[in-house]
């Protein structure tokens, strides 16, 4: 019998209370597989499409749920090379035969984990577990559809919508870093005066000002902005349009308020607008986020930090939208 561990463990779709703390036997490494000890797990919204359950992806039960994982290599298994015990490592969150940590296999909210030797990136020396836990999905999103697809470049007015959660946040970071002028779509004062904090030049309560489009209009000297990252999806893709400068590209990563959203084909002529899909991450995103941070260019920013145990919590703090950057847990 296997040596037991921690986990948190989803039994069947609906809420936090179908997610629960309990112990497993430890997973031993297969042919190609490393035994990571896990020291930090990154939650995501992802966590909670997971948890909700996702239409026509039936998720396999019980399921661990956290896709970015920070850990020392325990064991190698066969075919692994020996060397790679003892490394610090973060994984790169998608299996190589297709599917994510914690959607279509097990997540980090355990204490050991088994994965594929080719998900296994070495941490620098200087960038903690936290917080090469907390760059994967959201900063590694970020960091393709900012640089990659979206190509932004100093001087430009960016817009971001959702700007509080993860990759909001993300994307302000890098938009900062890259020179440009920040406008921060946000629902309340107290986020607001964060995002301030973090570098954003206006901020935007779409509580208080559901047409936003007006208020970035305004903001903007009735020019518009260069770049919209818009991954609520929803009702506010004709707003976004509105915010558009003549020649500007509106990015998208996802859509956590609905996938269907209606679009004012005027505006994609009349302004020359470009919308630009980036799918996600590549492992070359993520080593950049860990060379932003080792560097000092990059501090992820994790306001809520829980152990194993309370890490419902985390996935309710997510659901509620009641967070600011990212939540880590710590087995």
């Amino acid at each position: 019998m296997n040596a037991p561990m921690n986990v948190v463990a989803l039994h069947a779709h609906g809420g936090v209370e179908q997610l629960r703390f309990e112990q497993w036997d430890r997973p031993v490494p297969g042919e190609g597989q490393a035994l990571v000890e896990i020291r930090a797990c990154g939650l995501n919204y992802m966590d909670v499409f997971v948890m909700h359950g996702m239409p026509d992806m039936p998720t396999k039960m019980p399921r661990i749920p956290g896709g970015d994982i920070a850990g020392i290599v325990r064991e190698a298994g066969p075919g692994v090379d020996a060397a790679w015990v003892g490394k610090r490592v973060v994984l790169f969150p998608r299996f190589p035969t297709g599917g994510v940590l914690g959607e279509n296999g097990n997540g980090g909210l355990c204490e050991f984990i088994a994965v594929d030797q080719r998900q296994l990136i070495e941490i620098p020396d200087n960038v903690g577990f936290e917080e090469a836990a907390a760059l994967p999905i959201a900063y590694g999103t970020s960091h393709r559809m900012l640089f990659t697809r979206g190509r932004i470049k100093a001087g430009e007015k960016v817009l971001i919508l959702g700007a509080s959660g993860g990759v909001g946040v993300s994307c302000l970071q890098f938009a900062k870093m890259a020179g440009c002028e920040v406008f921060a779509c946000t629902s309340s004062e107290e986020k607001g005066r964060k995002l301030k904090e973090l570098g954003a030049d206006h901020i935007i309560n779409y509580v208080e000002t559901p047409e936003f489009s007006r208020a970035v209009w305004a903001a903007s000297g009735k020019k518009g902005v260069d770049v919209a990252v818009n991954f609520t999806g929803g009702d506010t893709w004709i707003q976004t349009q509105r915010c558009m400068a003549v020649g500007g590209r509106i990015l998208t990563c996802g859509s956590t308020a609905g996938h269907l959203s209606s679009i004012d084909v005027r505006f994609l002529w009349h302004r020359e607008t470009e919308i630009i899909g980036s799918r996600a991450y590549v492992p070359d995103d993520i080593v950049a986020c860990l060379e932003h941070v080792a560097s000092g260019r990059l501090k992820p920013v994790m306001e809520t930090r829980l152990p194993l145990e309370r890490a419902a919590e985390g996935v309710a703090l997510l659901e509620e939208r009641r967070i600011f950057g990212k939540v880590i847990v710590t087995p």
